[in-house]
């Protein structure tokens, strides 16, 4: 099988989309983790474009371990730019199962997408039992042995757990990640957000996807961490959030509803043979 798709990243959390609104191709759990692997094509996601009756078009996310994944905000912003390229439109309005997400395209490789209300509460995000969602009072410890408690949940489309320390490099995430992921608190699972404050309009962060694990970048979390550190009076309303290639700019409006600003690649056009 042949099939047409397209390579894009937002701060290098890439992506393979695939346009099924013309061919519909039927893709297997495997081969979807074959086109994701960094053996292969490699992508953190894989996302569908589907059609829509009411929308521009509705969007199915695939984690790189070929779960299904609720929201992804930098691949929104990817989405955006290709239809906006399609139709000149500069207003776009995707379907996700997560809800529906309105994009603006601003220009120069620039997006800003609506991704709307957090939910904080324990079932919404959803947690196993009743519990704190501002202080989960989970323990981490860092490479030399230092014990932080915390963690603060949030649900922005996938569930995520945002710590707040001090030196994001003093954790070894590639070991609390996983262990965190799959903590009985999370029937769901969850991503793993370490967050440094540098000031009240920037935090710097590392981020480990549920069902990618460690990503360059990830726009749910952005918006977690910058809601998350709202809630506990660490920032503003409008914060950037740093990653390793670059930062996005989350904003919460007079609604908290959360807005991501950042900017996305170039589109490139691929063939997946498969």
């Amino acid at each position: 099988m042949d099939i047409k798709a397209f390579k894009m990243d937002g701060l290098g959390n890439d992506f393979v989309i695939i346009d099924q609104r013309s061919q519909n191709y039927n893709l297997s759990k495997d081969q979807i983790i074959k086109i994701c692997g960094r053996d292969f094509i490699g992508c953190d996601q894989l996302i569908f474009i589907k059609n829509s009756g009411k929308k521009d078009a509705e969007l199915e996310f695939y984690n790189s371990d070929g779960s299904i994944s609720g929201a992804c905000g930098n691949g929104t912003r990817c989405v955006a730019e290709l239809l906006s390229k399609e139709s000149d439109d500069k207003e776009i309005i995707l379907w996700t199962s997560s809800g529906t997400l309105k994009s603006k395209i601003l220009g120069n490789n620039l997006v800003e997408t609506e991704i709307g209300v957090a939910k904080t509460n324990w079932d919404e995000i959803p947690l196993k039992k009743d519990l704190n969602t501002k202080n989960l009072n989970i323990k981490i410890i860092s490479k030399n042995n230092n014990e932080h408690i915390g963690g603060t949940s949030i649900n922005v489309g996938n569930p995520h757990v945002v710590f707040f320390i001090d030196d994001i490099e003093d954790y070894d995430l590639k070991k609390i990640g996983p262990e965190i992921e799959n903590h009985n608190y999370f029937p769901e699972k969850c991503n793993v957000t370490l967050a440094k404050v540098i000031n009240r309009n920037l935090i710097k962060v590392k981020v480990w996807e549920r069902g990618a694990g460690l990503t360059k970048a990830c726009g749910t979390a952005a918006c977690a961490t910058v809601v998350a550190a709202n809630i506990n009076g660490l920032t503003d309303k409008q914060a950037d959030v740093e990653f390793a290639l670059g930062k996005l700019t989350i904003s919460i409006d007079k609604d908290n509803s959360i807005h991501m600003k950042g900017p996305v690649s170039d589109i490139k056009n691929i063939e997946i043979k498969i």
